[in-house]
Formats: structure tokens, sequence, C-alpha cells
């Protein structure tokens, strides 16, 4: 599992940052030991969230390592970071509202931590990585004072227009410092799908800490560490995801600042997510709940904690590749159209790997309008509106958001009017009626 001596040479942009160069790939974010140990090499691809517009196509494209590590000190997986924070989020095209799904469990989050932690008009929830809204809205619905905090200055925009008060910032001792000074403390600190993307992860760690009121509780929503190896999920890391995170890894992280995790759940979400609730490790009113010890356990017998749990999936994901590939072949060797669903950006790191163009898929769709008219990145599959498929009837569509099969297959169920059929990709690529 050792990491190769060489390395690409890589052209930096602005807003890069100097790639390490020794053979230790830098240091883990959470402890800081030598990076030595691969899980998963996926080559070169551009960042999942950079959509080419038309006059762009005949342009240099920035290709970046896909190579995940992972610590044996505190067995955090992660990659490192070649592009800066503020050239990835600064301005961005994910807008958290487009899933149906996705609102439903915003809202059922809502109802929950209000019945559970018993928040009113005078209370105070912050979400930082609040994107546009969709969670704040069902907060300030209910009357409960709401703060989201968000990078991206387009996103922020949009929750602005949903009436979600919210200041256009990254996150960290920095922005909590200030807030405290301004005398906000959050009763409910939230952090849904940010933990992952966060490069200076004990400086965000360290906000948490200093924002959340005394008696206050964190929930954090990440994918899960242990479903990205069980089910195959290698198109859940791009360049957005620095880390990747087990309890095992979390519980450490967490401690080192003065924080306990003292619950958890275990999420359908993404693949496979868990929702963590946090405390100051002073306050001892909430004990640690019987689910984080047995999820605990479970990651320990499985062996979280050791290299040899890491050693098999990169050649599974090898094989998932052919298989995907030879499906593909196949069906363009019968002479059956197949186009794609979604644009995510997971989408971009599956394609990208397998080498899927449009030798493979004619287009892909997507709902959100940021998107539509443009191109994937690197792998140039234009992105048209939904409609695209009714007015083309194609007899496959390989859908890229996997994690909303459901809700797909529902939404979509028109193409068996004409004998379409779904392709799912992942965990392994299936043909579905």
């Amino acid at each position: 599992m050792n990491v190769p001596t060489t390395y690409p040479v890589l052209t930096l942009r602005p807003g890069a940052v100097e790639p390490p160069t020794s053979p230790e790939r830098g240091v883990c974010r959470s402890c800081g030991a030598p990076l030595r140990h691969t899980v998963v090499d996926l080559g070169m691809s551009p960042l999942c969230e950079s959509y080419i517009r038309h006059g762009q196509l005949d342009a240099v494209e920035r290709f970046y390592p896909l190579h995940v590590l992972v610590c044996d000190a505190c067995f955090l997986v992660q990659l490192q970071q070649y592009v800066s924070r503020e050239a990835i989020f600064s301005d961005y095209a994910y807008f958290s509202s487009y899933s149906d799904s996705w609102l439903a469990h915003a809202r059922r989050y809502t109802d929950q931590m209000v019945e559970r932690f018993g928040l009113t008009a005078q209370s105070q929830v912050v979400e930082v990585a609040s994107n546009d809204g969709y969670l704040l809205q069902y907060f300030v619905e209910k009357g409960i004072p709401a703060l989201g905090i968000e990078p991206a200055a387009n996103v922020a925009d949009a929750a602005r227009a949903k009436g979600v008060r919210t200041l256009v910032a990254f996150f960290g001792r920095d922005t909590a410092r200030a807030l405290v000074d301004e005398g906000r403390r959050a009763d409910l600190l939230i952090g849904n799908n940010v933990l992952a993307q966060v490069h200076e992860l004990n400086d965000f760690l360290a906000g948490l800490k200093t924002l959340l009121r005394p008696t206050g509780v964190i929930t954090l929503e990440f994918p899960h560490l242990m479903r990205l190896i069980e089910q195959n999920q290698f198109d859940t890391i791009y360049h957005e995801h620095f880390s990747y995170f087990s309890l095992w890894a979390a519980e450490r992280a967490f401690a080192a600042h003065g924080l306990t995790i003292f619950d958890v759940d275990e999420l359908p979400t993404h693949g496979g997510s868990l929702r963590i609730y946090a405390r100051h490790a002073e306050e001892r009113s909430r004990p640690i709940e019987a689910r984080v010890m047995a999820l605990r356990a479970r990651e320990v017998a499985a062996g979280v904690n050791g290299l040899a749990y890491y050693a098999a999936f990169e050649e599974r994901v090898r094989e998932t590749k052919r298989r995907i590939l030879a499906l593909l072949i196949r069906l363009k060797a019968e002479g059956k159209r197949v186009v794609g669903y979604g644009a995510p950006g997971k989408g971009n790191t599956l394609l990208n790997y397998c080498g899927i163009r449009v030798d493979f898929l004619d287009y892909t769709v997507d709902r959100n309008p940021h998107k539509q008219g443009k191109y994937l990145p690197g792998t140039h599959i234009p992105i048209f509106p939904p409609d695209k498929i009714r007015e083309t009837r194609p007899d496959y569509v390989f859908v890229l958001p996997w994690n909303l099969k459901a809700e797909l297959i529902e939404q979509l169920g028109y193409i068996r009017d004409w004998g379409g059929r779904f392709v799912f990709p992942i965990p392994t690529p299936e043909i579905v009626a």
C-alpha cells in the first residue's frame, strides 16, 4: 500500500496550492502524522463542479490527482489539497433545493431537533455551509432564529430570497469569534455534508467549539466511510471532498478540540451517512448513548483502525470500471441509445475515471438551471433540461446520482412507455426495467 515515489508535474493556476513533493504526500490534516498509504488512485480529474461553457470547449482544462490516502495514526481517509477553497467554493454550482428527497429529509430533521432539544423563539440555530437555505427555511417557518454561514455568494443569495439570514464567509475560528463578539452563540449548530469539504479541519472544529453555547448541541451529517468502502462508492471521491470519516476517526478529531460525540444516527442519505451529535466535553448532562458504543464496536470489528481494511478497495474499484465499460460497449454495439441523468459531482468522478464521453452517453440532463446549457468537466458531455429525455426517447438512462434511486425511478417512470430502462452504476452496474 505504499505510495509511489514519483508524481505528475502540475502547472499551477491562480487559486492552486503547491502539491507535496516528499515520498509521504504530506501530513494528516487531523493529527499531523505523515501520509504514506494509498486507499485508491483514481488518476487525474478536473474539479467536479467546474462546468464548461460552449466557448471554453477548446480551452485547456486543469486536471488534478484523485489519490486517496489513509493516515496510519488516526485512520482518517483523505485527499491532499491542490486548489484553494476560494477557487472551489466562492462561486458554486450546487444548490441543495433541487432534490425533493433532500428537502423532505431537511424538514424531518427540523421537526426532530425542535422536539428533541426543545428549541423555541429564544433559541439560536446556526448552520455552517448552509447552501441555498434548503434547511434553515424550516426553522424560520417555526419562528426559531436561524443564521446561515455560506462561502458561495451566489448560493447565499438564493437563501436570502427564502428569508434565511445568511453570512457570506468560510467558517472557522475567526468567523466564530466574530459572532461570539456580537453576542451570538448557537444552541443548535448544524453542518450537513460540509465536514468532508473542510481542508483546515482543526480550524473548523475549533470554530465549532467556540460558537457552541455551553449547553448547546452540534449535529453534523457526512457520508460514512464504511458505506463508501463496503458499497464500492468510489465516485463520492472528488477534490471538493478532502476527508472521508469513520466514527472512529471523527471521535478522535472532535476529542482533540474538547468535543464529545454522544449520539449517532445511521442515515440512508448519500448512499449511507452518519449524523453525529456532539457537545462540550465538560458538559456531562448528555451521556454517551449506546448507539455510539455499538457503532464504534462494529467499526473496530470491521477493521477501520487497521491498514488491512483498505487494501482490497482499489481492485474492487478497477473491476467495477471494467464492468461499467463492458456494459456500455455491449449496449452501443447493439445500437442502443444511452443518455445520462444528472450532473452531480460524483458523476464527474465516475465518468472521468472510466473514460466515458459522448461515445457512450449522448448527453445528460439536470434540474439545476445553473448547469443546463453547459458541459460536464473533462468529458464534455452536454447538459440539457430533463424534458430532453421525453423528446429523444432513449433506450437506456444511465443514472449518475444513484443514491436517489427510488426517487428517480418514480420521477422517470415515463421512460417505460417506450421500453426505456435504467442503468445504475454503483455499487455494481445494474439494469432496472
